[in-house]
């Protein structure tokens, strides 16, 4: 919205956010297709400027923050999936196909396929060797009932 030239529209709807959801994200953010927030974004903080790639998946009190003194902010490629109470913080790029573990502090890049975890995170494991793909979850779909479920509307993330 903010792109289109609504300056007060983005602002409030910031607000409602934060109000019900104690969610701060900002309407600068680039958010891509598909990217989901898991729980309605409860207890989110995503700073200006932070970048979201296709297709991710954020949990519940996820931290996207930048570091002082350094400028740049953290920028999810595509397909990453970062678990709840993660926090991603400065100026690191994290690549496509990432998984990041639930309350897992990210302080450096990651590399494309990485499944990192702990504090400070480190690389665990790689993507390419789980015996299924986190992003077909069916969980994630809305309405996961399947009389809810629109066989004819395909999702551009599976």
């Amino acid at each position: 919205m903010n792109t289109h030239k609504i300056p007060l529209l983005p602002k409030v709807m910031q607000l409602i956010a934060f109000l019900f959801y104690s969610s701060a994200v900002s309407y600068k953010v680039k958010i891509g297709k598909g990217t989901f927030f898991n729980h309605g974004g409860f207890g989110v903080l995503i700073n200006s400027n932070v970048v979201i790639g296709d297709c991710c998946k954020i949990g519940n009190n996820v931290s996207i923050v930048g570091q002082g003194p350094y400028k740049c902010v953290p920028v999810l490629k595509d397909r990453v999936y970062v678990g709840p109470g993660a926090v991603i913080q400065g100026p690191v790029v994290v690549e496509d196909e990432v998984i990041i573990a639930p309350n897992a502090v990210v302080t450096k890049s990651v590399p494309r396929g990485a499944i990192v975890a702990g504090n400070p995170a480190r690389i665990i494991g790689w993507t390419k060797n789980l015996d299924y793909d986190i992003f077909k979850n069916e969980s994630w779909k809305e309405g996961t009932k399947p009389y809810l479920v629109d066989e004819r509307a395909a999702s551009s993330c599976d």
